[in-house]
């Protein structure tokens, strides 16, 4: 199990949008324990494991993920930056795992704000055409990879907000933050989002948890 950051209170911030779509912010959490219809891991290009996120949701869900992973890589090779594939959940709660690659960070001028974002837009889009209504999402690409998370933080939202709003079977995103300074980073960028037309919104709500 992951250790986790209790120092505040656990709660959500959920960002409301039409027909019944809203994107959650909750935290500090373990997204190996999210009953949603898939968690998202935050994976490297060879599918096969790692340290953080991704190792904890490989040893959570056991061997059967890796296997899958395993053929994935057998068919298509290392998976790039930005782009997402689909695995079973093992003994998870959650009956899938979409497995994204986050960009490293390398300055912030080599594409790796479009590459974050790809992330986002594809794991919500497999959600989607696995006709699946949830999905919980980690900060990607701000751990090892050192994505800033003020400048991560923006990004996953908009490009999330985005993809949500023009899904058909998902409803629900939630984003699940390891400690309490992640979390803040999160409920600061989600406070100050704009929404764009296309999305909808109806409002912004905070709720104990």
């Amino acid at each position: 199990m992951i250790g986790l950051d209790t120092r505040v209170q656990k709660f959500t911030i959920r960002l409301v949008l039409e027909r019944d779509r809203c994107v959650e912010f909750f935290g500090p959490g373990d997204i190996t324990r999210e009953t949603t219809g898939a968690i998202v891991n935050a994976a490297n290009s060879s599918l096969l494991g790692g340290g953080g996120v991704d190792g904890a949701i490989h040893r959570a869900g056991g061997s059967a993920i890796l296997a899958e992973c395993r053929n994935i890589v057998g068919r298509i090779g290392r998976l790039p930056a930005g782009k997402a594939v689909i695995t079973t959940g093992g003994r998870l709660a959650a009956k899938n795992v979409i497995h994204t690659v986050g960009p490293i960070y390398r300055g912030g001028e080599n594409g790796e704000a479009e590459e974050l974002a790809s992330c986002h837009r594809e794991s919500v889009r497999l959600a989607d055409e696995n006709s699946l209504e949830s999905l919980s999402f980690p900060a990607i690409s701000t751990g090892a990879f050192g994505y800033p998370v003020s400048e991560a933080a923006p990004i996953a939202i908009a490009s999330t907000v985005e993809a949500l709003a023009s899904a058909n079977s998902v409803k629900k995103v939630r984003f699940v933050l390891f400690d309490a300074a992640t979390l803040r980073a999160y409920e600061r960028a989600a406070e100050k989002f704009s929404f764009p037309k296309t999305a909808s919104p109806l409002g912004i709500e905070k709720v104990p948890s």
